[in-house]
């Protein structure tokens, strides 16, 4: 991929909800091939940021330009995870066609309704990506919260993008299927653009080598220039860190033992 290539580009930007500022002077750009994260506090504008990259969203000043036109023309590019999956749970829906909603408004559906033979193969592929292809006649109400954010990575990647975008894509997940998101996107990054929105700093400072910190403006900074004196000025105030190879004993820190 070419790194000089701009995928994102935002030009002197403001937006607000009823005349309430939760964007401010935003000038961002987001090349080929980037892995980066936004992240911030509650309400700082980071879910309002993806929006406006979709063209959910219409700022209230500035400009926009994905791949090189409005956001809304480059739709067809783009796979996007929400920060919620709105599925009644007690809906008998597989884990195949949560996928294959990925393939809506596209042009690989059958007049009567069904999807085509390359729709279907899109989908299984993208659950082959996320490491889920044995799961997909299985329940998606039946999956454990990671694996239920692997699939809907995997309805992201059933548009075939050039830009992943995902919101919140570690949450309410454990240890270990934090670990395998973070080998799937580092191999999906080889071949296309990824920003995802995160409250985990620690799963940031391994996936990403840039942070997009996002407060109402909007800065960027290395991954290794993330520091307790940054956080403060991205949360906008003391932000507490447990350290997991240390203990608290009655004769001080003991190192390298697992917490409780």
């Amino acid at each position: 991929m070419n790194q000089d290539v701009s995928v994102i580009k935002i030009t002197d930007l403001d937006f607000a909800y009823q005349d309430i500022p939760v964007l401010q002077n935003v000038n961002l750009e987001i090349r080929q091939g980037e892995l980066s994260s936004i992240v911030g506090p509650n309400g700082g504008g980071k879910t309002t940021l993806l929006k406006l990259i979709l063209g959910l969203l219409e700022p209230n000043r500035g400009q926009i330009e994905v791949f090189g036109v409005k956001p809304e023309k480059a739709r067809q590019k783009i796979g996007y995870m929400p920060q919620h999956a709105h599925l009644d749970p007690l809906f008998p829906v597989s884990v195949l066609n949560v996928v294959l909603m990925g393939q809506l408004g596209r042009q690989n559906r059958h007049l009567w309704g069904g999807y085509s033979r390359q729709a279907l193969q899109t989908a299984r592929q993208a659950l082959a990506e996320v490491g889920l292809s044995d799961m997909a006649k299985n329940s998606f109400q039946q999956l454990s919260g990671g694996q239920r954010q692997r699939v809907l990575i995997a309805r992201a990647l059933c548009t075939e993008p050039q830009l992943l975008l995902l919101d919140e894509p570690t949450a309410n997940i454990d240890q270990r299927s934090e670990e395998n998101l973070y080998e799937t996107l580092v191999r999906l990054n080889r071949r296309m653009t990824i920003l995802l929105v995160s409250h985990d700093l620690g799963f940031v400072s391994q996936v990403v080598k840039s942070v997009i910190c996002v407060n109402r403006q909007v800065n960027i900074h290395p991954t290794s220039a993330i520091d307790g004196t940054l956080i403060k000025e991205i949360y906008g105030g003391d932000f507490k860190l447990v350290r997991h190879d240390h203990r608290c004993a009655k004769n001080g820190h003991h190192p390298h033992l697992p917490s409780v």
